[in-house]
């Protein structure tokens, strides 16, 4: 659980990185990460939306004294089962991404294990994302944490491509490896 200001997390293949709660200052390193890492941007208010809804969800990681690396999720809603009339909740991952030169060293793991267990702590009984078809590390990594494709998009990006949608049920709850090391966030 994110519930520190920092959590140490660390690898036995690189240099230790922490994982903390996204601040407002954060803001501008995060939207160079997001440019650099990925096709899809978004605009400032988006992040700052996010990050005001759902503060527990977005995270960063910090490795070399800089940010790294960042997630950012939010909880909706869906229709009450005609069972239980229960109002079910689902995580959603918006966006990962970690900086080319600090990937495979576990980052992009703990913030996603990090995130699933904020979900879970929102009462949220299930996760999913959107990865590109081709993306095979980010496929690999999801399913490493127990996602699953459930369905193909066709042409869900703007230049066309797929994407897998990705579940896995929460709660959250496993002890994570790290390279060898348990360890709990």
């Amino acid at each position: 659980m994110v519930s520190a200001e920092k959590l140490i997390a660390g690898s036995e293949l690189g240099s230790p990185f922490t994982l903390r709660k996204f601040k407002p200052s954060d803001l501008d390193k995060v939207v160079h990460i997001n440019q650099v890492c990925l096709p899809e941007n978004y605009s400032n208010y988006f992040f700052m939306d996010l990050y005001q809804q759902f503060p527990e969800t977005f995270i960063i990681a910090e490795g070399d004294e800089e940010i790294v690396g960042y997630i950012m999720c939010r909880i909706e809603t869906g229709l009450p089962t005609f069972r239980t009339f229960e109002i079910p909740k689902k995580g959603h991952i918006i966006s990962v991404a970690v900086l080319p030169q600090h990937r495979n060293k576990g980052i992009g793991y703990a913030l996603v294990g990090s995130a699933l267990e904020a979900m879970t702590n929102h009462k949220a009984k299930e996760c999913y994302l959107e990865v590109r078809a081709s993306n095979l590390p980010a496929i690999n990594l999801y399913r490493k944490l127990g996602f699953q494709i459930t369905k193909t998009i066709k042409g869900y990006y703007s230049d066309g491509e797929s994407a897998y949608m990705m579940t896995r049920p929460l709660p959250f709850n496993e002890p994570r490896q790290y390279y060898g090391k348990d360890f709990r966030l």
